[in-house]
């Protein structure tokens, strides 16, 4: 049920940086209009949407706050308004683990902005609630515009390597990621009975301001030994999710060359980003593996800060 781009519509939320904007970038390049959600544009954003302005394709920015969900409704009467039928999704803002939405730093704690008595986490609204609701409000705009006999429309999530591994310095982060997973993979059917595929990239370590603005992260990063995995490799993986009836294991190459392996993709497809594509099985999966671009080599010192942070008196109680 794959399509080309060429001509189609996609909103992207969280493309103001990072991987989405590389998502964004790709689309416009291969003839997508994009409407971009975000709460701000870093510089290489703005050009972006500077660049295509105008005529065919164009971009759109539109600042939302995804925890908000009438933004979130208001990215699809913006679309309509401005482009007309949506054709594609990316539900793709997300934090990992900040120290203002932070297990380790409960509401109540002077890092925490996660109020005691608000009921909520703001990584979970962000990373989880915001893709789920985005998720219904994309089905029901696909159901409502398009002719069912002709649909081909695409929701691209994104995962994590996360989605299978543990990490006890981010276990919120680790348990939407998880749970994006499961979302996916539940909607599998709706690629056969309605033409709306939706996926998801589960991608190793990327060199995103999600790391790069936050000393606190890059800590576990050791440039000498680990490998960066770049938002455009995912970003083209993303696409090849929309467009191809199947991946590649060697990011770039289209359908594959004689001998490679070569992954299919349909609703509930989950591919992994290295420097190379994997499949993830719902059952019996091996995990990401110590592989390029899927490593940290100082993980251990953030995981210090876990227990120097429980060993603190009165941790986890309201202050």
């Amino acid at each position: 049920m794959a399509f080309s781009v060429q001509g189609k519509t996609a909103i992207v939320s969280g493309a103001g940086s990072g991987i989405n904007l590389s998502f964004a970038k790709q689309l416009l390049e291969s003839g997508c209009n994009v409407l971009i959600a975000d709460l701000g544009l870093r510089p290489e954003a703005q050009e972006l949407v500077d660049k295509f302005s105008s005529g065919n394709p164009r971009a759109v920015f539109l600042r939302t706050d995804v925890t908000v969900w009438k933004q979130l409704e208001q990215m699809f009467v913006v679309a309509e308004k401005e482009f007309g039928e949506v054709d594609i999704v990316c539900p793709g803002a997300g934090v990992y683990e900040p120290h203002w939405s932070n297990f380790w730093r409960p509401p109540g704690s002077s890092a925490s902005r996660d109020a005691p008595d608000s009921d909520r986490y703001a990584l979970i609204d962000i990373n989880l609630t915001h893709p789920i609701r985005t998720t219904q409000l994309a089905i029901s705009h696909f159901l409502r515009t398009g002719d069912n006999a002709t649909r081909r429309k695409a929701i691209v999530h994104i995962s994590s390597i996360a989605g299978q591994n543990p990490a006890l310095a981010a276990p919120i982060y680790v348990a939407t990621k998880h749970a994006i997973n499961g979302l996916v993979r539940s909607l599998a059917q709706l690629d056969t009975k309605c033409g709306i595929r939706v996926t998801a990239v589960a991608p190793g370590v990327i060199k995103t301001p999600l790391w790069t603005d936050h000393p606190e992260k890059l800590k576990m990063v050791d440039d000498s030994k680990d490998v960066w995995v770049t938002p455009d490799e995912v970003a083209t993986v993303m696409l090849a999710l929309v467009q191809q009836e199947r991946v590649s294991r060697i990011i770039g190459d289209v359908e594959g060359k004689e001998g490679e392996t070569v992954y299919p993709v349909s609703g509930g497809t989950v591919l992994e980003v290295s420097k190379t594509v994997r499949s993830v099985s719902p059952y019996n999966d091996p995990g990401p593996g110590f592989v390029a671009g899927n490593t940290v080599s100082t993980a251990q010192s953030v995981e210090d800060e876990v227990w120097e942070l429980l060993g603190e008196k009165g941790w986890g109680a309201k202050l």
